[in-house]
């Protein structure tokens, strides 16, 4: 695959009007399905239900979040399992920014990262200006990670250099703190559309590529997926750069979570298998990952009862 556009030296995008890249939806829909279909047994599937927790963003994204709530949610990040120390912690809490310093200071020690959605989400609508602000406060307030959402109606509308120029402006907003650009892919109609934000994205400077805020369906669906899979795959092999990959919305059980990491290692590699280039956006899908981690270990299901539900 050849990029038929670029970065020019001052940082802008040259090539958008001739922007044309096509998916075979087909295609796509079917080695998805394909893919999603293996099956892991014994070992190997205990072993990627421990990857697959240390890959979760633990979201709460209400606006009934309480301080209660996401101690609790940050307690069970860090050890998901008390009677389980071999399970590792989640790669990152991810809450609303009132709640970062709170967060931070549960977490402080463990690994644990945490995230912070910003730029007026889930909608995206108000202008740079603010949306600069809110990014340079999440991090000040210690944010480690930020999960972005592009302008969709600018990018529907063929704007894309806006769009680009929105996520770069807001890349340098992050400092240090990581950059996850959610796409909204349940609003951007074809696949075509979805490869192309997704290029548009990781030339701008995002550290991930994100499906979806979990507020619009169809969400990370596999084969949306396996698409922004493709694009990081074909980006990497254009400019040598690794970027992550982050599903969100509707990814609620186990087998969900094996059949992403099946997609991610078929079109990646296993160096990708990292939560520093793999994350899950979920909130219920740590209880099924730890049901199925104890059914492994026993034999038998555990109630859902016998797990905490933050």
């Amino acid at each position: 695959m050849t990029i038929n556009f670029k970065l020019k030296q001052d940082g802008s995008l040259s090539g958008l009007e001739n922007f044309h890249m096509s998916v075979d939806e087909v295609g796509v829909k079917e080695r998805a399905a394909s893919l999603a279909s293996r099956s892991i047994k014994k070992a190997s599937k205990l072993q990627a239900i421990k990857m697959a927790v240390s890959m979760i963003d633990l979201t709460t994204l209400e606006g009934k979040d309480s301080k209660g709530k996401v101690h609790a949610m940050c307690r069970k990040g860090i050890r998901p399992l008390e009677s389980a120390p071999d399970i590792p912690h989640v790669g990152a809490i991810c809450v609303y920014p009132n709640m970062i310093t709170y967060a931070k200071e549960i977490v402080q020690g463990t690994g644990v990262k945490i995230a912070s959605v910003a730029t007026a989400f889930p909608s995206g609508q108000t202008p740079l200006k603010i949306k600069l602000e809110e990014v340079k406060k999440v991090v000040q307030l210690g944010a480690d990670e930020v999960d972005m959402v592009i302008s969709r109606g600018e990018f529907l509308a063929g704007n894309y250099k806006y769009v680009f120029d929105e996520i770069k402006a807001i890349k340098n907003a992050c400092g240090d703190a990581h950059l996850k650009v959610i796409l909204e892919t349940g609003e951007l109609e074809t696949f075509d559309n979805i490869r192309k934000a997704s290029f548009i994205a990781m030339l701008a400077g995002a550290d991930f590529i994100k499906t979806s805020t979990g507020k619009v369906q169809p969400a990370a669906t596999l084969p949306v997926v396996l698409c922004m899979l493709e694009a990081i795959r074909d980006y990497y092999d254009e400019t040598g750069k690794k970027i992550g990959m982050k599903p969100a919305g509707g990814i609620k059980t186990t087998k969900d979570a094996i059949a992403n990491l099946v997609l991610v290692n078929e079109t990646l590699g296993d160096e990708w298998l990292t939560p520093d280039l793999f994350r899950i956006g979920a909130s219920s899908l740590l209880n099924d990952l730890l049901m199925q981690y104890q059914k492994e270990k026993v034999g038998v299901y555990q109630s859902s009862v016998y797990f905490t539900n933050d």
